[in-house]
């Protein structure tokens, strides 16, 4: 299940937004359906994390630009001198991705309002308890 979550995150397929979320519910949905007779919350719950985690490494790959992450930032409720400081980082992809800078700002919510579908959202839906 990874392995397919990493393919449809991939930093460099070239994917919209759109199409990539489309491709995320579609598989988040059909793998839950699958599995839905199973008792896996503290799974999905896990994997949710990491799930987030990695949707922040493509958002912050989005951006590319130092100015770019900075007005994004501020857009996002950050201080000025903070988000050219968090913005000018040298760090990674994947660590930035799982740092304060970003855990903060594009939180679990936003990304929800934003469209994308998680493991243990879904699951509570679709569970069938007998």
């Amino acid at each position: 299940m990874k392995t397919r979550i990493k393919e449809l995150t991939s930093r460099s397929n070239g994917w919209g937004n759109d199409r990539r979320k489309e491709a995320l519910s579609q598989y988040i949905k059909g793998w839950l359906q699958y599995f839905r007779l199973a008792d896996m919350k503290t799974l999905l719950e896990g994997i949710d994390e990491w799930y987030r985690r990695r949707l922040r490494m493509v958002i912050w790959k989005q951006w590319k630009r130092i100015r770019n992450r900075s007005s994004n930032l501020k857009r996002l409720g950050i201080s000025k001198s903070q988000a050219y400081m968090w913005a000018n980082t040298r760090k990674g992809y994947w660590r930035i991705a799982g740092s304060y800078i970003l855990s903060t700002t594009i939180t679990s919510v936003r990304l929800r309002l934003s469209g994308y579908v998680f493991f243990t959202d879904y699951y509570s839906k679709v569970r069938v308890v007998s």
